[in-house]
């Protein structure tokens, strides 16, 4: 198991390559049933960009959603407001962006250990239900806790 420093190494190596790099926070042996699992970018607050977020999906889908804004954001520029629709993301669906501040369920702690909490600003992408439901709407499908959130719509 890599240590910290290997991990930190690794991380800046990939910041200094891509602009920015993904991490993962999963739920333990020990905490299986409290933590949605997340994911995060970290390298962005760099640039002046916020950092993006999401929850409760699995790792790689996570990872690839993320690497395809943080893409957008690095590369071309591009700005997401609070409430966007995102379809041109997840195949058949909408997704949408919010803004909010990091959370206790939601805590990117290597960007504000990077950044700084007051520098550090999220934008989390949210995604719905195969009926296209967000947790803000009724019917949702899935637990809240599932995917919590930085904030409401």
């Amino acid at each position: 198991m890599p240590n910290t420093d290997d991990f930190l190494q690794r991380q800046e190596q990939i910041i200094d390559t891509t602009g920015w790099a993904v991490t993962h926070v999963l739920p333990t042996a020990d905490d299986p049933d409290t933590t949605a699992p997340f994911a995060y970018t970290v390298g962005l607050t760099a640039h002046d960009y916020p950092e993006l977020i999401t929850a409760g999906l699995p790792p790689e889908v996570a990872h690839s959603l993320l690497n395809d804004l943080a893409r957008r954001v690095y590369d071309k520029a591009e700005r997401f407001t609070h409430g966007q629709r995102i379809s041109d993301l997840i195949a058949g669906y909408d997704a949408i962006i919010i803004d909010g501040p990091p959370t206790d369920e939601l805590l990117p702690a290597m960007a504000i250990n990077r950044y700084g909490r007051e520098k550090t600003r999220l934008q989390q992408l949210v995604w719905p239900d195969r009926e296209g439901r967000f947790p803000w709407d009724s019917g949702y499908d899935f637990d809240p806790q599932a995917q919590p959130l930085i904030a409401q719509l």
